[in-house]
């Protein structure tokens, strides 16, 4: 038998979980989170998994005075994709970098010194870290979401994020006011999603 928690705090985490849910950047706003509540969702990450405590990943804010360089990486990368891209696309490509009040990019170190730790393991820690960001932005009043996309492979985001040659971005993380709500999600069961090994 484990040691039971009260059960206000078993409720408490039970809400968190359940109720948080992907919100798209066009629907956060400001404020985003004050200088506390930031150190605060920075500092959950560190509670992630972390086998040999290698530290794997890592994150870079993009404060507002920095959005217009990411706005140029991310149309420099869809011209590069795509020469023939229209005006509109550019556009809308740039228009990407402003959505959210705040913005972080997550980055995970693939290889070391330590070559026990393979790949996927130092994948699956950076994003217990993602999830425990959102969750306690979530527990803020905050709404979040994980934005992705072929930008994040391109050599002007690499280096526009100083990545090393044993360094991936995985993804953008937003988090804001959440200006439009939608009703959660129907939830998949764990029958959906579990089986039991046989015995034999």
């Amino acid at each position: 038998m484990g040691h039971p928690r009260p059960p206000e705090v078993v409720e408490l985490a039970h809400a968190l979980i359940h109720t948080r849910q992907t919100i798209l950047p066009k629907r956060l706003a400001e404020p985003g989170p004050d200088a506390a509540q930031l150190q605060a969702i920075l500092g959950a990450a560190a509670s992630a998994p972390d086998h040999h405590e290698l530290l794997p990943w890592r994150f870079v804010l993009v404060p507002a005075g920095a959005r217009d360089r990411l706005a140029e990486v991310f149309a420099t990368a869809l011209l590069e994709r795509d020469a023939s891209a229209t005006p509109q696309q550019v556009a809308q490509a740039r228009e990407k970098a402003y959505r959210s009040p705040l913005l972080l990019l997550a980055v995970v170190r693939l290889r070391d010194d330590d070559a026990e730790i393979e790949p996927h393991e130092r994948i699956v820690s950076a994003g217990c870290a993602v999830q425990n960001m959102l969750l306690m932005a979530h527990a803020q009043g905050f709404g979040g979401a994980l934005t992705s996309g072929k930008a994040l492979q391109s050599a002007p985001l690499r280096t526009l994020f100083g990545l090393q040659p044993d360094e991936q971005a995985l993804c953008f993380v937003n988090i804001g006011t959440v200006v439009k709500a939608r009703p959660v999600r129907l939830r998949p069961q764990a029958a959906q999603y579990v089986s039991t090994l046989p015995d034999r």
